[in-house]
């Protein structure tokens, strides 16, 4: 009858919930950091897949509509003062400072250099764009990054500590049975299982997401360059 008590009783001790209840104040403390970390690298990771496959379905709308007009203006007019996507934000700009130019003339009377200055004054006026959104899409990133790298550790500490703590126990009940042990041990163990079980959902999600961003980024420079060679190529018939 003893045994069985004792085997629930360790069985209690054993569940997730005795193991938290059964930690001191310090390795408590480290349990809810990963576990406030996880949450939150969670909530991250559905915020940023959300918002990539967005991003991704705008740009491929935008690039089929945009190679497939005959008029930049009609294009422009149609996107409307408030597009969603990043890529359609980089071409609004752009098409802005075409349009100051147009506006006023000086389109066709410009020299070969104040051309070239025009297409340089729209190409920075882009990346400055480009920049905007790449800050805006990689906001939360670095925390994954951050998790990824001290989750562990914190994890391992809460580990040593409880060990230290369960070794102390042991020294002053000099009673070295499993069901005094093992109790203690696993205690210690969780705080680094909660470490893991944080830090390598953030690593995968900050590798595929800087991925995501590199090919994000690369997209956009890339449009940024046509776009300018579309104007200059304009500029020079215009000239001609």
């Amino acid at each position: 009858m003893e045994t069985a008590e004792l085997a629930v009783s360790t069985s209690s001790e054993l569940s997730i919930f005795g193991l938290f209840l059964a930690a001191d104040l310090l390795v408590k403390t480290v349990m809810i950091l990963l576990v406030a970390a996880s949450i939150w690298s969670w909530s991250i990771m559905i915020q940023k897949s959300r918002s990539f496959r967005n991003q991704r379905n705008l740009t491929n709308l935008f690039e089929e509509r945009f190679w497939s007009q005959e008029s930049l203006d009609d294009f422009y007019d149609h996107l409307g003062s408030e597009p969603d996507g990043a890529l359609e934000r980089v071409f609004g700009v752009g098409m802005r400072e075409w349009r100051m130019a147009s506006a006023k003339g000086v389109s066709r009377s410009l020299g070969r250099e104040l051309r070239t200055s025009l297409v340089s004054r729209i190409e920075k006026s882009m990346s400055l764009v480009i920049s905007k959104e790449m800050d805006e899409l990689e906001k939360g990133i670095p925390f994954l990054a951050s998790v990824g790298s001290v989750a562990p550790f914190i994890g391992l500490f809460g580990t040593v500590w409880g060990i230290m703590n369960s070794f102390a126990a042991i020294a002053e009940s000099k009673n070295t049975s499993l069901a005094v042990v093992a109790p203690g041990i696993a205690e210690a163990l969780f705080a680094t299982a909660l470490g893991l079980a944080a830090a390598i959902p953030a690593v995968v999600a900050y590798n595929k997401f800087s991925g995501d961003l590199e090919k994000i980024g690369n997209s956009l420079e890339s449009f940024a360059a046509e776009f300018t060679n579309l104007i200059a190529r304009q500029l020079d018939e215009d000239a001609s």
